[in-house]
């Protein structure tokens, strides 16, 4: 089977790792990488040996490739999709999917009616101890979930153009979407009901002005299965990358990421601290980003559905419409625009 070449949108910290990891992968290349930032453009593009483009435009029309990796900002991924799709081109697009469940639905139809792969970039459910949590849940060994518990909390601040909710959704979109997808995908149940609290507290300090910017967020959750949840984000914590997810099934209980059997913990500033913490997600999911490419990369070769496809995405979309929803006019929100797993 001939190497199968990838496009890499975006040449950000998503986009370095994308890349990096394309021209690793034994069955795959790099194709190009397309940044409109001319001077970014051209030091990773020497840093990585390939061709850079300003547009997806002007790469489909120089340069082959068999899919696109999408890493720009969110407000983009819509027409990025929309454009690759329609050149026969694959699609693995970073999370967030979209603003809006109608522009997921749009990106959705668009690979559905180009007959390409659309793959979303949840690397938890390619990180091996995630693997093997829900290969247990399903197994039965630890009962029907009951409670679930996900939080993220990130380093530092995310991108400027982040901090506007309109452009991004806030850090429930743009850090939190892999807890709502996670929460989901591990018990099973789709999100039926949500209610969030969110708070600025480190904004002002830190130049922020956007109106409506949050940086720590708590969202409580009920599943269609009568399971309940909590997601909790914070960015930026400053602490170090931290994930990990609890689920309590009626027969046992699964704890997922760092756990110590100490009294008490502390983590100050990254690497002090008690216990080493990691600095950064590249490196908390190092190899479950190699892992998500592979499988999107095997996914189109062999013409079966990804892993994690345009409904997934539209579902965490969704569930993060609800919370912002829920924050802004104080009250529980019921998620309308549901799909089952």
């Amino acid at each position: 089977m001939t190497r199968f070449r990838l496009a890499v949108v975006g040449a950000g910290r998503a986009g370095l790792v994308h890349a990096a990891n394309a021209a690793q992968l034994g069955n795959a290349e790099l194709a190009c990488i397309v940044e409109v930032d001319a001077e970014r453009a051209r030091t990773v593009a020497a840093e990585l040996d390939t061709h850079a483009y300003a547009t997806l435009e002007q790469a489909l029309a120089h340069e082959f490739f068999d899919g696109v990796v999408i890493t720009t900002p969110t407000f983009t991924h819509r027409e990025l999709t929309m454009q690759a799709a329609a050149a026969g081109k694959h699609v693995f697009c970073e999370k967030p999917l979209a603003l809006t469940v109608d522009e997921c639905d749009v990106m959705i139809a668009s690979a559905e009616d180009a007959c390409v792969a659309l793959q979303v970039g949840f690397v938890r459910r390619f990180q091996p101890e995630f693997v093997e949590a829900k290969r247990r849940i399903d197994a039965g060994e630890i009962g029907a979930p009951m409670i679930v518990k996900s939080l993220t909390r990130g380093p530092g601040l995310p991108p400027a153009w982040a901090h506007e909710l309109p452009r991004s959704n806030g850090m429930l979109a743009e850090v939190c979407s892999h807890d709502f997808d996670c929460v989901r995908w591990l018990t099973g149940s789709e999100i039926e009901r949500v209610y969030a609290e969110t708070a600025n507290v480190k904004g002002a300090d830190r130049g922020v002005t956007a109106a409506d910017f949050y940086d720590n967020a708590v969202v409580a959750l009920r599943f269609e299965s009568g399971a309940l949840g909590t997601i909790d984000g914070t960015c930026p914590a400053d602490v170090g990358y931290d994930a990990r997810v609890e689920v309590l099934g009626t027969e046992g209980l699964l704890v997922v990421g760092s756990h110590e059997r100490l009294p008490l913990l502390e983590i100050r500033t990254r690497g002090s601290g008690d216990v080493p913490v990691f600095a950064s997600w590249q490196q908390r999911f190092e190899r479950g980003y190699r892992e998500e490419l592979q499988a999107f990369v095997e996914a189109a070769q062999h013409g079966t559905p990804p892993l994690v496809g345009g409904d997934d995405g539209r579902a965490a979309v969704a569930a993060v419409l609800a919370a912002n929803r829920s924050w802004l006019e104080g009250r529980p929100v019921t998620i309308e625009s549901r799909v089952h797993v």
